[in-house]
């Protein structure tokens, strides 16, 4: 194995990689604005647009575009298909995947494959021109070996003339938006120490916010911004607090556990403009399952988190399983909600958990709001003390928590069962936000697994290897739901059941839910009743998703389709049927 990443031949092979201009295109296709903060500021003003890789900085996913709704959803059909790239395997993989969010501008798409190659799409006419494809060189196996749940990338952000984009090797790129050319690039994560980049980043201010990915090599985790004009780095805020720093008594034992800590963030973000406040959502502790070498609550792991924007300083946090045990990480979107509960106005960040719970937390503080199960089984614990929003059996005398001792992986209980598994009640598949109808959708994995405690020995840690203190070693049937949420109220009013885990995300239209499963159905949902109103078998396992913009005044839906990540891995026996279902790389429209 090569290992260029930081090397002088890694440059000269990224500075050689040139766009593919357009054998396809006929001449420079230009989008003709220029992005700026007050547009991104103003983003859904741009109704026909999907300019930020949530929609908008509230991560709502909500789109007021209207063509396509309940009494039309029935003559939806395939405007057009691309076949893109980024199928080849690497490292321990096989294959890439796609879990891009589509950006749409003035009728052009910019969407990713898995090795973070860059596509742009022309959609004017109704039909798609590929006008150019940036290839950033990843290497695949000196990358794919460390990415812990597949080869993936999330998407890219707008800025200036540019397209902004991560690598999995942890790069920053800038690209031309007419050319494709590369206009400069930074390294922002480092993968000799097991940190790659999988999410999209989210561009404020002139910046753009990247986080990481690598809990289970034992990284420390951060969030990072870099000023886009000088490629500079403005801060860094690591997740896991060093000597001296607040939250570091949280941090016990003799191990040094804070060193490998974990605390990834590598699901995007979203940026409340009226506090300056970056909310992120912070992954699970280091080891996973083995919580005694790291007695504590080991803050700021398995949190939500509020930055100030300028400086990264932490403002406010929220925890929701401390010394968690179960690999239940808070990586999860935060969704910003202005609403009012008990005639009062309240500021809530929103965040559907792994460990099977919906959390309304106030932004402005951190402070708990309401909490309720999502999932149909959680064994865990017993439910949610209503005044902190902690597991009732959480007790902060104890350096070790033991939540339901039944279902708790331990030193003292080395095989169990947890419910919801190890995936989560959610993962990192976004939730959507529908403000008209004040309801919060949440794509649901229905799970339990059996869990296996290794006991983490001191001195064991070793860069670029699994630090994880055990595993899952079996799964039952997974299922799936999509769950809807009164936020107002804090209360589930609806569930509609799916065969099989969602694994991409939701987008919200004013009387329409969109979804796609691991299967290849692509739905559409009724957003009162959840009744599905349109399918579509797309052939090909959908693993991202499905977003709306318009082109030539004509309402469009884009989904990427090409089943990657870690489920045929980890846990394809809890889904045999899925077994089948073949790699792709392919970008489904649909229009009326």
């Amino acid at each position: 194995m090569k290992k260029i990443a930081g090397s002088n031949m890694y440059l000269r092979l990224l500075a050689a990689s040139s766009a593919l201009v357009a054998l396809l295109a006929t001449g420079p296709a230009r989008a003709a604005d220029e992005v700026t903060s007050d547009r991104l500021l103003n983003a859904d003003k741009e109704q026909g647009n999907w300019l930020l890789h949530h929609k908008d900085y509230s991560a709502h996913r909500f789109s007021t575009l209207n063509q396509i709704n309940r009494e039309t959803v029935q003559n939806l059909k395939v405007a057009w298909t691309l076949q893109l790239g980024g199928l080849e395997g690497g490292g321990i993989w096989t294959h890439g995947g796609l879990e891009g969010t589509p950006i749409a501008e003035n009728g052009f798409l910019y969407v990713t494959d898995g090795w973070g190659s860059v596509y742009k799409i022309d959609a004017r006419e109704g039909k798609r021109k590929l006008v150019w494809k940036m290839d950033p060189k990843t290497d695949h196996d000196w990358a794919g070996a460390i990415a812990c749940c597949g080869v993936d990338n999330r998407g890219v952000a707008l800025w200036d003339n540019l397209v902004i984009s991560h690598t999995l090797d942890g790069r920053l790129i800038g690209t031309d938006k007419d050319t494709g050319e590369i206009a400069w690039h930074r390294q922002v994560a480092n993968p000799d120490k097991g940190e790659v980049v999988t999410g999209a980043p989210l561009v404020v201010k002139n910046m753009a916010i990247t986080g990481v990915a690598g809990a289970e090599y034992g990284i420390r985790g951060w969030i990072a911004a870099t000023d886009l004009k000088t490629q500079k780095e403005v801060w860094r805020s690591y997740t896991i607090p060093t000597k001296g720093e607040p939250g570091i008594e949280t941090w016990q034992g003799s191990n040094d556990a804070a060193a490998t800590g974990g605390g990834s963030t590598w699901v995007t973000g979203s940026y409340d403009p009226s506090s300056n406040t970056i909310v992120w959502g912070v992954g699970n502790p280091g080891p996973d399952w083995d919580s005694e070498y790291r007695p504590g609550d080991n803050l700021f792991t398995d949190s939500s988190i509020g930055l100030d924007a300028d400086t990264g300083k932490i403002k406010w946090h929220f925890q929701h399983t401390p010394n968690d045990p179960y690999d239940y990480d808070s990586v999860a979107e935060n969704v910003l909600v202005d609403t009012t509960i008990h005639n009062r106005p309240v500021k809530l960040a929103l965040e559907a958990d792994r460990n099977g719970f919906a959390y309304a937390i106030d932004r402005t503080n951190g402070e708990f709001v309401w909490g309720l199960p999502f999932v149909k089984k959680l064994t865990w614990t017993k439910g949610l003390n209503p005044e902190t929003g902690k597991p009732v059996e959480y007790d902060p005398k104890q350096p070790v928590q033991h939540y339901n001792p039944q279902a708790t992986p331990s030193r003292q209980n080395l095989e169990t069962d947890i419910c919801p598994g190890n995936m989560g009640g959610k993962n990192w598949p976004p939730t959507a936000f529908n403000p008209e109808l004040n309801r919060w959708y949440i794509p649901v994995i229905e799970s339990c697994n059996h869990i296996k405690v290794e006991v983490q020995q001191p001195g064991s840690f070793k860069p670029r290897e699994f630090f994880t203190g055990g595993g899952p070693k079996e799964n039952v049937q997974i299922t799936g739901s999509i769950t809807a949420i009164d936020v107002a109220t804090g209360k589930e009013v609806g569930k509609a059941e799916t065969r099989y885990p969602m694994l991409g995300g939701i987008l919200a239209t004013p009387d329409l839910v969109f979804a796609g499963e691991p299967d290849g159905t692509i739905m559409a949902l009724d957003a009162k009743t959840l009744k599905v109103l349109w399918e579509f078998e797309c052939g090909c396992g959908v693993n991202a998703p499905p977003m709306t913009f318009t082109a030539g005044g004509k309402q469009y839906i884009a989904i990427l389709a090409g089943q990657g990540g870690a489920w045929d891995k980890w846990f394809i026996e809890a889904t045999p049927e899925l077994k089948t279902i073949q790699p792709g790389s392919m970008l489904f429209v649909f229009g009326l």
